[in-house]
Parts: structure tokens; C-alpha cells; sequence
């Protein structure tokens, strides 16, 4: 088991909106549509949503305006890592494995977490090292396929066209 970055995830682009942030900017949408005067049956299909989430949606900005539609900061234990210390652990990981000392140039969950202890200075969980990588850096996972050294693929494509043909005529 080895983690990559997701196809693209090296491009220095923006990164995808997290689901927490994509409700929010419908949400926010929504709070202008109501300003617009727009029906919740109207709001509701524009954005893909349920008439009782418009519904409630429009209680709460009658009641505290647009920015009460505004996502709140987590509750609960903070991050071990800061937003900055994850930029040093992915610049690590960009790296590869092997520079950083490994055999092999895979990274799995403990590997990781020696790397983040030595970046940053935090021991992480296995779960933890999990979450960071998915969720944070959005690596997914990728098994390696299993195939034998000494597979031949010509070798494979001659036999379905002359053998196979064969055996089967024989039947």
C-alpha cells in the first residue's frame, strides 16, 4: 500500500473546495437569492438542495443575515499540525521516499509519520497520518498491481491468437 498525490494534486493549483466550504457557498448563495426576492421552491432547484433546507436557511438569515448562513469554526481539540507545518510535510513528501531514507520509494501510513515527526515535530496516529493524507494534502491511496517479474506480454498476446484458437477447435 503506498500513497501518491491525486492525479493533478502536483500542479501548484487551487485545491478543490472542501464539502464543509461548498455548503457554505451555497448557503451564501442562497442569502443573495433571497435578497433577490426569489421563491425557496426557486432557490431550492437552482442549487440542488431540499425546500426545507431553503427553508430553514432563510429563518436563519431573516434572523442574523447573511452572515449567519457563515460557517463556524470547528469545535473540539485543535489540529496537531498548522496549515504551514502541512506545506513542509507535503514539500517532504514530494520529495519521495527514498529521500528520506526508505528502501523502497512508497510511502504507507507509518512511513509518513516518521516523516511528520522529523518535519514538524508531531507524532501522529495511524488514523491521523490518514486523515493528513486525504484529507489535508488529498493523496489517495494506490496498491501497486501484482504482476510477475517474469510476465511476457508479447509472449501472452501470441498464445490468445495461435493457441487459444487451437485448444478451443479442439473441443
Amino acid at each position: 500500500m503506498s500513497f501518491k498525490p491525486s492525479p493533478g494534486a502536483s500542479e501548484p493549483a487551487i485545491p478543490p473546495l472542501t464539502r464543509p466550504q461548498l455548503a457554505e457557498a451555497r448557503r451564501v448563495r442562497a442569502a443573495e437569492l433571497f435578497e433577490q426576492g426569489r421563491s425557496s421552491a426557486e432557490i431550492a432547484r437552482m442549487l440542488g438542495v431540499s425546500d426545507e433546507s431553503v427553508r430553514r436557511w432563510k429563518r436563519v438569515w431573516e434572523e442574523g443575515g447573511a452572515d449567519a448562513l457563515r460557517r463556524r469554526p470547528a469545535t473540539g481539540r485543535p489540529p496537531k499540525l498548522d496549515d504551514a507545518q502541512v506545506e513542509q510535510v507535503r514539500t517532504a513528501l514530494e520529495q519521495g521516499a527514498q529521500a528520506h531514507g526508505f528502501e523502497a520509494d512508497l510511502w504507507t501510513l507509518e512511513r509518513v509519520g516518521v516523516v511528520v515527526e522529523r518535519v514538524a515535530g508531531v507524532s501522529l496516529s495511524r488514523a491521523s497520518v490518514w486523515r493528513l493524507l486525504t484529507s489535508r494534502l488529498g493523496w489517495s491511496l494506490q496498491r501497486p498491481e501484482r504482476r510477475a517479474v517474469e510476465r511476457d506480454e508479447s509472449e501472452i498476446a501470441r498464445w490468445i491468437a495461435h493457441e487459444w484458437p487451437r485448444i478451443k477447435k479442439g473441443r
